[in-house]
């Protein structure tokens, strides 16, 4: 059970509630600095340890478990507690940018009960290249959310708007992210609907 990659897995859930103490803090912009180097580390932490895991033959069902779980909870905390502390709002629509943040959050919520359906019929689910694409925006999303809280002087005028370099490119993507989102959520979708009759 201790190998490196799963010690590599739990670390990073151990991490999250000391990552949302950072993000807790609107203003405290030292604080979002510190969330944006953990949120950096973990993210590295997620790499290595499936790598090493592949290539050490350390592969266990323990890691398998924990490390999609690992993903899941880090995000839906840092889109919860970003919502909660208004870091989820931009020009024009203000706070309807959490809309694309419960559509993440319910698309993981779908595919993990989908994915518990399938498992006992021996069923799989390969992620997508489009999947991973969604991780990608996603991540870089939630990572810019958090480093345009930690540099508020990177900003830029567009026209009568003064905009957040970082924050901006978060938003964007996080909306990228959530239209991925239910692409990739309706073909998992797709082929759990053949398995259900």
């Amino acid at each position: 059970m201790l190998t490196l990659p799963n010690i590599l897995t739990l670390s990073r859930i151990f991490a999250i509630p000391l990552l949302a103490y950072f993000l807790w803090w609107p203003g405290w912009e030292m604080g979002y600095l510190l969330a944006f180097g953990l949120y950096c580390l973990m993210g590295v932490t997620d790499y290595f340890d499936g790598y090493l895991a592949r290539t050490s033959g350390t592969v266990s069902k323990l890691g398998i478990f924990l490390d999609p779980i690992a993903d899941k909870i880090m995000v839906a905390a840092v889109i919860l507690v970003l919502a909660a502390q208004g870091v989820l709002r931009g020009p024009y629509v203000g706070d309807a940018h959490v809309i694309a943040g419960l559509i993440i959050l319910m698309r993981e919520i779908a595919v993990s009960g989908l994915r518990e359906f399938l498992g006992p019929l021996q069923v799989s689910v390969p992620v997508s290249k489009l999947a991973k694409w969604k991780t990608t925006f996603q991540m870089v999303s939630l990572g810019s959310l958090i480093l345009g809280q930690g540099l508020p002087e990177w900003t830029i005028a567009l026209g009568e708007i003064d905009a957040n370099v970082p924050h901006t490119v978060g938003l964007a993507t996080l909306w990228a992210a959530a239209v991925l989102t239910v692409i990739t959520g309706w073909d998992y979708l797709r082929v759990g609907l053949k398995h259900m009759d």
